[in-house]
């Protein structure tokens, strides 16, 4: 499976008889699996699925789930209430005898509220449940749609990490390579070092001198640093091509990348070795704000 990003965003819709809908899933950078979710009145209940089927797809991110549902106006009946317009005629033929009032004409009668009434169709519960059905598909459609979009962002991204891992193998061997690395140059250098100490100082006789040098050869020594930075390497790499959830584990790895390079800057003794730390911990600094983004 290829590295996946947490940056995603998408949407599906879908019909079903006189209800419409729109999913929306979007997804950013997180620490762990964040889910929120927004359901239109009454149809909270979806939440526990849509929650269960996002922790199924995914395993790092901020989710925010979105259901918006939209229902045409559903075929009506007009039925005429006839007690209540017994009950308008029997009053307007009292009126009429004691008031010698004129006949009420039907139009009339049939104005006064409660006498004709509108009835909208029932929706059975097989129809219910083959709306919720058709809603969850959809979902899942969706859900594909982003963990798609997740995996095209995440393809880039490892292609910058690639790259980004190739310059700290290049700086790495670099540094491996200087001549302020050279045990020759860091013995003559650390001599030189001492002469210029001694010269106001009691002379120390060469056995002495001899170990001192050593002691300081060995502090000075970033063969290990070098040694662990490529190991680290590869790896990264190794984590990029078997893909999947690796963004845990490569920001591990940015840990000790990034402590290797402050040791080997602590080290360099040359202003060579010091331009080639600093290089390699820009780079470092690069990687990790890539990998954030890495599920």
């Amino acid at each position: 499976m290829p590295v996946a990003s947490m940056t995603g965003f998408a949407r599906g819709t879908g019909r079903d008889g006189d209800f419409t809908w729109t999913w929306e899933a979007k997804s950013v950078n997180a620490r762990g699996l964040d889910m929120r979710c927004r359901m239109p009145p009454g149809m909270d209940g979806f939440e526990p699925e849509v929650r269960r089927r996002l922790g199924d797809r995914f395993k790092r991110g901020s989710f925010n789930v979105s259901l918006q549902v939209n229902r045409a106006a559903r075929q009506t009946r007009i039925v005429i209430n006839r007690a209540a317009l017994a009950q308008v005629e029997a009053l307007a033929r009292e009126l009429r005898d004691d008031l010698g009032l004129e006949p009420p004409r039907v139009d009339g009668l049939l104005n006064v509220r409660g006498v004709i009434e509108t009835i909208e169709e029932e929706e059975d519960e097989a129809e219910r449940s083959q709306r919720e059905t058709a809603i969850l598909a959809s979902l899942d459609e969706t859900l594909d749609a982003l963990a798609a979009a997740r995996l095209e962002e995440g393809a880039r991204i490892a292609d910058v990490l690639s790259a980004q891992l190739d310059q700290i193998a290049a700086f790495t061997d670099a540094a491996r390579a200087s001549e302020a690395n050279r045990p020759e140059r860091r013995r003559e250098r650390l001599r030189e070092q001492l002469a210029e100490v001694l010269e106001s100082t009691p002379a120390l006789s060469e056995e002495r001198l001899n170990q001192e040098v050593a002691l300081l050869l060995v502090k000075a020594d970033t063969r290990e640093e070098t040694d662990r930075l490529q190991a680290h390497v590869a790896a990264a790499r190794e984590l990029l091509e078997n893909g999947g959830p690796a963004g845990r584990r490569l920001d591990f790895l940015c840990q000790e990348f990034n402590r290797e390079g402050n040791t080997l800057c602590s080290k360099a003794a040359e202003v060579e070795l010091t331009r080639i730390g600093l290089d390699l911990k820009a780079v470092i600094d690069q990687f990790r704000e890539q990998v954030q983004n890495v599920e």
